[in-house]
């Protein structure tokens, strides 16, 4: 069997930054230990599988990292989105509806920009029971709890930019991971996420993390906009706006390859 698979770059404009997605448009359903093991093979941080539905503009969504499948992903969505709109599966200014792990995520796809509506995740202010006041050398100014994650503010862009992670220490101390954050210099907020234990040492940019920062910021300055940066070695930007208990993720993508696998 010979498998379409394409790598997009999410969240930039330009090619070799952003955060690397594979996406898969598959014309059957797949074993999810075959879904795995494609994901493995293409060791980012993770891969796609797209299925359409009986209904028109709806479609089957499944994310997974080298390791496992997850419930949320957002730069991979993007990257499907962008996919599927270059190779006739979604059409400019029309709304895809991708059935998920997380419920359904409402996609509008543009040339210039993609909006994606996901769920708002909500954070509790809360002391880390490991990570109390230093974070590897960097004050903790306050930290909050999310589902299966946490989420550290530091006290300016430079500390986030300069920490250095023990991957083995957030391995011992997280569920899946944690994010890293501060007021940005030239944007709002910038952010870092590191998840080891979910397969991704430092994820580039990371869709689900600013679903959480947005209500970190929200309740922490009362904004309900955020144009954002994720401060990994790829770099990225989004622009994400709080609509109850939703999150609007704007972002653009670029495609870098497109091929056959063959299993």
């Amino acid at each position: 069997m010979e498998l379409p698979i394409a790598i997009v770059d999410a969240f930039t404009s330009q090619a070799f930054s952003g955060n690397p997605a594979a996406v898969c448009l598959l014309d059957r359903e797949l074993d999810p230990a075959l879904m795995q093991s494609i994901a493995c093979e293409m060791n980012l941080s993770e891969t796609a599988f797209v299925l359409p539905t009986e209904r028109n503009g709806h479609f089957n969504l499944r994310w997974f990292t080298p390791t496992l499948e997850i419930d949320l992903c957002g730069h991979a969505t993007l990257a499907s989105s962008f996919w599927m709109l270059q190779k006739g599966w979604a059409f400019e200014n029309e709304q895809v509806h991708f059935h998920t792990k997380s419920g359904e995520l409402i996609v509008s796809v543009g040339q210039e920009l993609i909006e994606m509506d996901f769920p708002l995740l909500e954070t509790t202010v809360a002391k880390h029971p490991h990570f109390q006041d230093q974070l590897f050398g960097k004050r903790i100014v306050q930290a909050a709890e999310l589902k299966r994650n946490w989420i550290f503010e530091l006290e300016d862009e430079q500390a986030v930019r300069s920490l250095i992670p023990d991957f083995e220490e957030i391995s011992l101390h997280s569920e899946e991971g944690i994010i890293i954050t501060s007021k940005g210099n030239a944007v709002d907020c910038v952010s870092r996420f590191f998840g080891p234990n979910v397969g991704v040492p430092e994820d580039p940019v990371t869709g689900f993390a600013h679903c959480a920062l947005m209500d970190y910021w929200n309740k922490r300055t009362g904004t309900f906009h955020l144009k954002a940066h994720q401060a990994s070695k790829r770099g990225g930007n989004l622009e994400v706006e709080k609509k109850g208990k939703r999150v609007v993720l704007k972002g653009k993508a670029v495609g870098v390859l497109e091929g056959l696998l063959k299993i």
